[in-house]
This record gives structure tokens, C-alpha cells and sequence, in this order.
């Protein structure tokens, strides 16, 4: 293709933006609102016959129809239709799914304000553990007793039952010995495995077995510290068999005639049911030992409900008689929690058997202290503080089932019955975890005086005071009780020399303080928890319970400035010398600063403390960078880490001085090393982020009002402190650039002396600021907007700079850039940047020095010695792009302009030698798309040539002058290029054919009358 002369169409801004405006109709509102319901109304229709054509309708009478949708449910639900279709066992099956969890919605009275017992049990899990052996009998199952055929006779089932008791009789057992707890635990599970695997294989008698052997573990009492796990990990398996008994049950009531409805009665059951449950009755009846009886019936208490509807309320009291017959307290006291949990799980309306539980509990209370528990006490080596805790799951339970929904007489009935026993203290404790808060909390001062009134050789009184804060940081006491309950509970907590039992009761007070108090009373709890940590660094021990009191502390204080002015509140932040520990708090301060803060400060005393919060958090991520630094580098380098580093200190050596007494030491403090390194790698861009949103939150919370340069001031220090975190060097260019703007608001665009020299400043600290940032793309960035907020400040030369730095930036742009992990390529990321940059390119004046049109000179030498990559043409798209430019640019007055800078319509006025260099540079643009076009002529791109053929004929009518005829007949070529071989979208070509013969009605543009008949389309065939 020839060269072709570029002629820019002149433009008329003001009427193209005439033109485009939507035209304004004046709207009758009357009754109109768009808010306004509307009526449905229904049309009566009547077929008229006419000759010679089908029928009409005429609208007799309408009337306002409230559900536009209820006259298709007729009564008949398609779905139900479709479910009664269904299988019948499917029905069955489904259906006794959705009724099983019906019958637990309605039936329980429990709500979620009771704590579940699953909440509990990886709590005494966790707590009472040992580290004695241990012992078990499993049971060895005898291949007899695998079920028969479907054949077998029923003579031969009742020899192989005979067969199985005779079995378990003779003793087919195997005691283990000397087991640590975790083998102990492992053999639990393999018992409850093997009882799912008897039961799956019709084995019920072999699983009755494992029951029943299991239960019978807990009468033993030899390693008592371990009796609450044993219990727990043992009532799983009775829970197991409950639900596989229960199951079976109620499957033998459902067949394809009938299911049992929601709300079954004893009646609804048939009589093979009734019949099987009756039989496990009878089985578990001859079980001769008390305890395997108990635990075993207690299990499939909820079977009751198959033969009588009295049956759970008639049993329940049995079997809490059956408890009276166990002569130790702790396995008796546990008998009775599992009792009141089955209880509360198949009939929590029924109190009376769980207050005969309490009562019951109390009078054998006192065998706790006699000498048969003394006896045991010492044979075992256990002191009485770290046996009577045994008890605390079993007790709490039960007051906590006792005390749901219960009247306020009875709790204090039942409070007065413990206020009368001695040594109260395991009761007391009981009853303040297990009581409605609001019910301790009004009176607290009468819980402290039985507090007080306690013997503390077996229940430590502090235990107490932490259950009662517990209270009262979820309830308040009345009013005027509570400066006296604090000074009460704190003598006796700050007495306290353990510093764990200390900073476990301090941890619940301080809440109970900061709640109801102010900041001097708060000032007073930490300064003496400062100084009873603070010896042989207890606090090392303690960092959980440390970061609780700071949660809390900041919880209620959400006013800085306070919280800042409680004096030891900063030097209570010093007790946290580990690491990661420091960060963690500090992030928190910085959580509820931002959440809670509603004015920007200016308060030295939030700003000095927050910088220092945010210097430990950035200075963290330094910590960081030097760990995965040394593990991609090994021992390359002036240093390397020790064990004393990763164990929390910061011991640098020479690999020269490494003094490790065994190889294999070192090995393995680099093995550490390494993985700690590969873990902190993963993790390093998630925590930068975290703490940089953070420390961003607090600079934009900074404001010195009109004081711009006390501001500036400020950016300039953050930058110093937080130089690691790009996202906050990137927030604080933003700031700086805001700052900037704003003072040219405050001047209204006129500054004096001082305003110009402090602008000029602030873009000096973006300038500065942009080159230390990693980014590529959002250095380039952050050159335009600098170089836009120079612009608007008459920074002339600086402006330059900024588009100078970004136009050198363009040749380093990789083809590929990381985004959220993942590599993409570069090429739309920076055409997106090049369309920006050519929109502010429009209004920057040239330098005088530099000749016309300078930048955008530099930025095309950039575009085309830049390697773009041969499948793409995001080339030729810049090249258009630029091509719009060249054309605003020629204009005699410009779309924009920026208040009280002079762009090149103004400086040039129209020069013919301007515009001559103007269309100069369009030419060479216009032929580097067109050379691009010749070179996209093969099979594999003409899709391609015919796209950029259409897209280029479009700029040319929407910027080019078309009067001219080599500019018009370049148009017609492309017209034809475009659907020369078939590749054209028809639709878009017609579109673009209707709107070139709309715009030729227009004034001025008749030419297009004659171009739009040089425009022919070419169907496919």
C-alpha cells in the first residue's frame, strides 16, 4: 500500500456534546410513583366470530388479584405428585430420615443457650491425661459367632447364641498391660470399630459383649487422674450401641405398607418390634455386675418409647436408684452425669430425675473426704487439690442440667443445701459454672462470703474467685457491690505466688475491671500484673493469658487517647518479648484502631504509640525477608542463623565461629532452618499484606488539618519507618499526592510563594518515593498520577520528569508479571497504561527547549523499539491510540484543560509548522498500521487483518477527514480488506453502513453520502 497524507477532521466539542444529550421530556407525574405497587388486573375474554378471520377478545370487567401466583397452586403440588410415584422403600427410607430430625426439632425443649456435652469432651480430653501405664481387657470374638445363612434354622441361631455365652463365660478375654495413654486410647477405638463391625455383620451378641466389657472399665479407679478421659472415651461407645439398637428398632416399624409418623406412640409400634426391644431389655436385665447394667440399660433408654409411653419416666428414676449401689463417690458422681445426659437427650422435660441426681449426690458428698477415699488417695500417691478437680466435668454437668430453664427457688434451694455441707469449695466451684450468670451476679457478695468461709486445702480459693469473674464478665452485679467485689477478689488474687494461678485469675478480672471502672482502676490491674510477671520472666509462660488481658483492655476502650494515657499500658506491651507473639498484638491494637477510630487524630500521644506498634510490625516482616533470604542462599554470606534464633533469640555468628558440640546438632538446626524458611516463603506475602492494610489504616487516620507541613512531616517519617512494605510506600505517595491536591483547593489554583515551594516539595517526595518500589506497574503508575497532580500545581518541569521517568520505564516491562500468584502476560496491562497516558499527553505543554511535541516523540521511539510479541496487536492498537491523540492535538481548542496551565492550543494557536510536524507523525504512524496490515496476508491471520482493518476504518471516520480523497479511497480499501475474505462479523459491517449514512443527514457531512455508496457488503456466499 502507497503512503497516505493524514488530514484530522476539525472538531466542534461543545455541539458532538449537544448532539449526544438526551433530549428532556416534561413527565406528567399525577398518580405516578416509581415506588408505587402495581395492580394485577385479570381480563375476562370473550371469542367473537368474525368471517374471514380467527376470533378477538374484548375485556368485560377486571378485578385487583392479590397473588398473581395462587391460582396455580390448584391444591395439587406437582412435587408431592412426583413423591408419590416414587418408590415406596425410597419414600421410607427418606422420609424416616426427615422425621428423626423432625421429632429431635419439636420434641426437645433444649435450646442453644445449653451448652452440648460434644463441646465439653475435647476439653477433659485434653486436661486429664497421665502418664502412668495403663490396662485393658479386650475382647477375643470366637468365629462361632458369625451369623449363619439366610437359611440357617432357628434352632441352629439359638445353639450359636448358647455357643457365644458359653464363650464369653469360659473367658475369651485378653488383659493388656502396661499401656501408655495414647496405646489405651487407640485400643477404645478399636473396640468401638469392632462393636460397628459385630453389628454390621448381625452379630448383636458379640457387640453386647464389647459393650458390656467396656463399661465395666469404668469401675476401675487404678489411675485416677484418667478416670474423666476413660469416661468419656468409653460412654462413646454406649452412645454407638444406643444408636444401633434404637435404629434397628424403629427400621423393624417401617415397611412399604406403613411408616411410623412423627410423633409415634407405642401403639404405632407392631409387635416383632416391641418384642425385639423387650428382648435387649431382658438381655441387658441378666448382665450380673451393677455397673456394666447401669451404663449398658442407660444406653438404650430412648427405646422406651417403642413399648409404653410411661416408660422413659418410669425408668429414669430406677436407674437413679441404681446409682445409690456404687460405693465409690467419683464413679458414682459420673454415673449420674451420664444419666442426666441421656436424660436431657430423650426427655429433658423430666427435672424430677435430675434434681434426685443432686440431692441424691449430696448426701454421699461427704465420702469424699472419709477414709476410704483417704486410703485410696495415698496408696495411689495423689494429694487431695489434684483429686478433687476429678470431679469438676461430672458436677458441672449435672448443676448445668439441673439449672437450665429452672425456676429461681429451686436454684436457691439448691445453693442454700450446699451452703450448709462442709468443704463446700468443689460444690461452690460447681455451681458458679454451671448457674445462669445473672443468677451469680446479683449475688456476688453472698458468693464471696461462702468463698471466704471455704477450706482451701483442697480446692484452692483463686479456682473459686476465677469462676465467679467468669460470671461476672457476662452479667453485672448491682451497683453498688462492685467496687467492693473487686477489692475483696483482689486481695486474694494479688497474694497469689504461683504466677500461673496468679495470671489465670487476673486474666478473668481484668475484664470485670475495665467493664465497670476507669482507666485508674485499670492503670492499678496492670501495674500489678507487671510486677508479679515480671520476676524470672514468668511472663515467658504466659503469653495467652497476656494477649486475653490486652484483647480486653482494648475491647472496652475504644477511645485511644484514654487507653494511650493509662501508664502502664505501654510498658505491659514490653512484657512481650517473643516475637511473633508482639506482632500478633500489635495487629490487634491496629484492628480495633481502625474498626473503632471515627475522626482522624493529631494526638502526639496516638501517634507516638501507634508509629511504635506499627515499627514492630513492619520491622517483623524484616525478620522475615532475612529468614527466607538465608534459606535460598544457605551459608553464603557474613552469616547464618543458630538454634538460639529459631528458639525465639537473635544470636548472629560467623559460620567461622560455629561451635556446635555434635554434627548432627547442626544438621538438624539446618533442617530446621530450612523448613521454618520454606513455610515462612509461603506465608511471607499473606502477612505483608495483613500488616501493610494495617499500618495503611492508621496513616489514613493521621490528619493535622490546615498544618500541610506538619502533615508532609509526618508522610516523611512513616516512609523512613516502614520502607520494607510496599503497599504502605505506595499509600503514602497516594497521601502525599492528596496533600498536594488539597492545597490547591485551599488556594483555588493561585498559590504564593510558600503554597508553590511546599507543592513542589511534595512531588519531590514522590519522586524520590517511586524508583524504591518493585512493581513495574505501579511505578508506572504513580509516575502519571504524580505527574497529573504536578500538572494541576503548575509544576511544569517536574510534570516533565514524571513522564520522562515513565516513558524510560516502558523498555523494562517483562513479557510476563505475576498477578495473584499467577503469570500472565504484560501486553493489555500496558496498553491499559499507554491509553491513559496518551489522554493526559493532550493537555502537556511542550518544553521550549525540547521542540515540538517531545514526549510523545520519545514515547513512539519506546513503542517501537519495545520487542512486542508476533501473535498479538496490541502494537497496532497503540498505534491507533496514538493516532487519536494526533488528532485532538490538532485541534484549534482541546477537549480538556487543566486551571491556569497553557496546552498546546494555547501556546501554538494553530501554527500551520505545528500542525505540519502534527500530521507528519500521523503519516509515520499510519504507516506502520498499514505495513503491520500487509504483513497479517496468511491463512492463519486474516481473521485478525480483517478486525484491525475494521477497527482502523473506524478511527478514520471518527477522526479523519474524509473530504480528502486519498484519505477517502484509503477507507474504501480498508472497507474491502476487511471483508475480503469472508472473516467480517455481517451484523457490525451493516451497523457501521447505517451509521456512516446517519451521520452524512448531519450539517457538513454530505460527503458521506457518496462514501457510504463506495461501501458495498459482501455476503458470504
Amino acid at each position: 500500500m502507497a503512503a497516505f497524507p493524514w488530514h484530522s477532521r476539525n472538531r466542534n466539542y461543545k455541539a458532538e456534546f449537544a448532539s449526544c444529550r438526551l433530549e428532556a421530556v416534561p413527565l406528567e407525574l399525577g398518580d405516578y410513583h416509581p415506588l408505587k405497587p402495581i395492580t394485577v388486573t385479570e381480563s375476562k375474554t370473550k371469542k367473537v366470530s368474525r368471517k374471514g378471520s380467527t376470533s378477538s377478545t374484548s375485556s368485560s370487567s377486571s378485578s385487583s388479584v392479590v397473588d398473581p401466583l395462587s391460582s396455580v397452586l390448584d391444591g395439587t403440588d406437582p412435587l408431592s405428585m412426583f413423591a408419590a410415584s416414587a418408590d415406596p422403600a425410597a419414600m421410607a427410607a427418606a422420609t424416616d430420615s426427615a422425621r428423626k430430625k423432625r421429632d429431635r426439632d419439636d420434641n426437645s425443649i433444649v435450646g442453644s443457650d445449653f451448652e452440648p456435652w460434644a463441646s465439653k469432651r475435647g476439653e477433659i480430653l485434653a486436661r486429664y491425661t497421665t502418664t502412668e501405664k495403663l490396662s485393658i481387657n479386650l475382647f477375643m470374638g470366637s468365629e462361632k459367632g458369625k451369623a449363619g445363612t439366610a437359611t440357617s434354622a432357628m434352632s441352629e441361631k439359638v445353639r450359636t447364641r448358647l455357643e457365644e455365652l458359653d464363650d464369653f463365660e469360659e473367658g475369651s478375654q485378653k488383659e493388656l498391660l502396661n499401656l501408655t495413654q495414647q496405646d489405651y486410647v487407640n485400643r477404645i477405638e478399636e473396640l468401638n470399630q469392632s462393636l460397628k463391625d459385630a453389628w454390621a455383620s448381625d452379630q448383636k451378641v458379640k457387640a453386647l459383649k464389647i459393650v458390656i466389657q467396656c463399661s465395666k472399665l469404668l469401675s476401675d479407679t487404678s489411675v485416677i487422674q484418667f478416670y474423666p478421659s476413660k469416661f468419656v472415651l468409653i460412654t462413646d461407645i454406649l452412645d454407638t450401641f444406643g444408636k444401633l439398637v434404637y435404629e434397628r428398632i424403629f427400621s423393624m416399624c417401617v415397611d412399604n405398607r406403613s411408616i411410623l409418623p412423627d410423633h409415634f406412640s407405642p401403639e404405632n409400634v407392631n409387635d416383632t418390634a416391641k418384642e425385639t426391644c423387650l428382648n435387649w431389655f431382658f438381655k441387658i436385665a441378666s448382665i450380673r455386675e451393677l455397673i456394666p447394667r447401669f451404663y449398658v440399660e442407660a444406653s438404650i433408654l430412648k427405646c422406651n418409647k417403642f413399648l409404653s409411653k410411661m416408660g422413659i419416666s418410669e425408668c429414669l428414676p430406677r436407674l437413679t436408684c441404681m446409682v445409690r449401689g456404687i460405693g465409690d463417690p467419683l464413679v458414682s458422681v459420673y454415673a449420674r452425669a451420664y444419666l442426666c445426659r441421656v436424660g436431657m437427650e430423650v426427655a429433658p422435660h423430666l427435672k424430677e430425675s435430675l434434681n434426685k441426681n443432686f440431692f441424691d449426690f449430696l448426701l454421699t458428698f461427704k465420702q469424699i473426704h472419709g477414709d476410704t477415699v483417704q486410703n485410696q488417695l495415698v496408696v495411689q500417691g495423689v494429694e487431695l487439690p489434684s483429686y478433687l478437680p476429678l470431679y469438676s466435668p461430672a458436677m458441672d454437668w449435672i448443676f448445668q442440667c439441673i439449672s437450665y430453664h429452672a425456676p429461681e427457688a429451686l436454684l436457691t434451694e439448691m445453693m442454700e443445701r450446699c451452703k450448709k455441707l462442709g468443704n463446700n469449695a468443689l460444690l461452690l466451684n460447681s455451681v458458679m459454672s454451671a448457674f445462669r450468670a445473672e443468677f451469680i451476679a446479683t449475688r456476688s457478695m453472698d458468693f464471696i462470703g461462702m468463698i471466704k468461709e471455704c477450706d482451701e486445702s483442697g480446692f484452692p480459693k483463686h479456682l473459686l474467685f476465677h469462676s465467679l469473674g467468669l460470671n461476672l464478665a457476662l452479667a453485672d452485679p448491682p451497683e453498688g457491690d462492685r467496687l467492693q467485689i473487686l477489692n475483696e477478689a483482689w486481695k486474694v488474687i494479688t497474694k497469689l505466688k504461683n504466677p500461673q494461678d496468679y495470671i489465670n485469675c487476673a486474666e478473668v478480672w481484668v475484664e470485670y475491671t475495665c467493664k465497670h471502672f476507669t482507666k485508674r482502676e485499670v492503670n492499678t490491674v496492670l501495674a500489678d500484673v507487671i510486677k508479679h510477671m515480671t520476676p524470672d520472666r514468668a511472663f515467658e509462660d504466659s503469653y495467652p493469658q497476656l494477649q486475653s488481658i490486652i484483647k480486653k483492655v482494648i475491647a472496652h476502650f475504644h477511645d485511644f487517647s484514654v487507653l494511650f494515657s493509662v501508664e502502664k499500658f505501654l510498658p505491659f506491651l514490653d512484657m512481650f518479648q517473643k516475637e511473633s507473639v508482639r506482632v500478633e498484638v500489635c495487629k490487634c491494637i491496629m484492628e480495633v484502631f481502625i474498626k473503632h477510630q471515627q475522626e482522624p487524630t493529631k494526638d502526639p500521644v496516638i501517634l507516638n504509640a501507634l508509629l511504635h506498634v506499627c515499627k514492630t510490625m513492619h520491622d517483623s516482616v524484616k525478620l522475615l525477608q532475612d529468614i527466607e533470604y538465608s534459606s535460598l542462599c544457605g551459608t553464603v554470606g557474613p552469616c547464618c542463623y543458630t538454634e538460639e534464633f529459631l528458639l525465639g533469640g537473635k544470636c548472629w555468628f560467623h559460620p567461622s565461629e560455629l561451635k556446635l558440640r555434635d554434627s548432627w546438632r547442626f544438621l538438624r538446626a539446618a533442617d530446621t532452618i530450612i523448613m521454618s524458611s520454606l513455610i515462612h516463603a509461603l506465608t511471607l506475602e499473606d502477612e505483608k499484606r495483613m500488616l501493610a492494610y494495617l499500618i495503611n489504616g492508621f496513616i489514613k487516620m493521621v490528619s493535622f488539618g490546615r498544618d500541610f507541613e506538619q502533615q508532609l512531616s509526618f508522610y516523611v517519617e512513616a516512609r523512613s519507618m516502614f520502607c520494607n512494605l510496599e503497599p504502605v510506600l505506595v499509600q503514602l505517595i497516594h497521601s502525599v499526592n492528596r496533600l498536594a491536591m488539597e492545597t490547591r483547593k485551599v488556594m483555588k489554583g493561585n498559590h504564593s510563594r510558600k503554597t508553590a515551594a511546599f507543592v513542589r516539595a511534595c512531588v519531590a517526595y514522590c519522586f524520590i518515593t517511586i524508583p524504591s518500589l518493585v512493581g513495574i506497574f505501579t511505578r508506572l503508575n504513580l509516575y502519571l498520577h504524580s505527574g497529573q497532580v504536578a500538572l494541576a500545581n503548575q509544576c511544569l518541569s517536574q510534570a516533565d520528569a514524571f513522564f520522562k521517568a515513565a516513558i524510560s520505564l516502558v523498555p523494562e516491562v517483562p513479557k510476563m508479571i505475576n498477578i495473584d500468584g499467577k503469570m500472565r502476560p504484560s501486553e493489555s496491562f500496558l496498553l491499559e497504561f499507554l491509553c491513559n497516558f496518551f489522554s493526559t499527553l493532550l493537555i502537556v505543554p511542550d518544553h521550549p527547549e525540547h521542540g515540538v511535541l517531545f514526549l510523545v516523540r520519545e514515547l513512539l521511539n519506546v513503542i517501537q523499539d519495545y520487542t512486542w510479541d508476533d501473535s498479538s496487536d496490541d502494537k497496532i492498537r497503540i498505534y491507533t491510540c496514538v493516532l487519536h491523540l494526533l488528532s485532538a492535538m490538532s485541534q484549534e481548542t482541546y477537549l480538556y484543560h487543566i486551571d491556569k496551565v497553557d496546552s498546546n492550543d494555547s501556546l501554538y494557536g494553530g501554527d500551520s509548522k505545528f500542525l505540519a510536524e502534527n500530521n507528519k507523525l500521523c503519516e509515520t504512524v499510519m504507516a506502520q498500521i498499514l505495513e503491520h496490515l500487509k504483513t497479517l496476508a496468511k491463512d492463519e491471520a486474516l481473521k485478525r487483518q480483517s478486525a484491525l482493518g475494521l477497527s482502523f476504518f473506524n478511527s478514520i471516520l471518527a477522526h479523519g477527514d474524509l473530504r480528502n480523497n486519498r484519505l477517502n479511497q484509503l477507507s474504501v480499501n480498508l472497507w474491502h480488506l476487511a471483508q475480503r475474505h469472508g472473516c467480517a462479523d455481517t451484523r457490525t459491517m451493516v451497523k457501521t453502513l447505517e451509521y456512516i449514512k446517519k451521520r452524512s443527514k448531519q450539517p457538513d457531512m454530505g460527503h458521506l453520502t457518496e462514501l457510504a455508496l463506495r461501501l458495498p457488503l459482501q455476503t458470504r456466499t
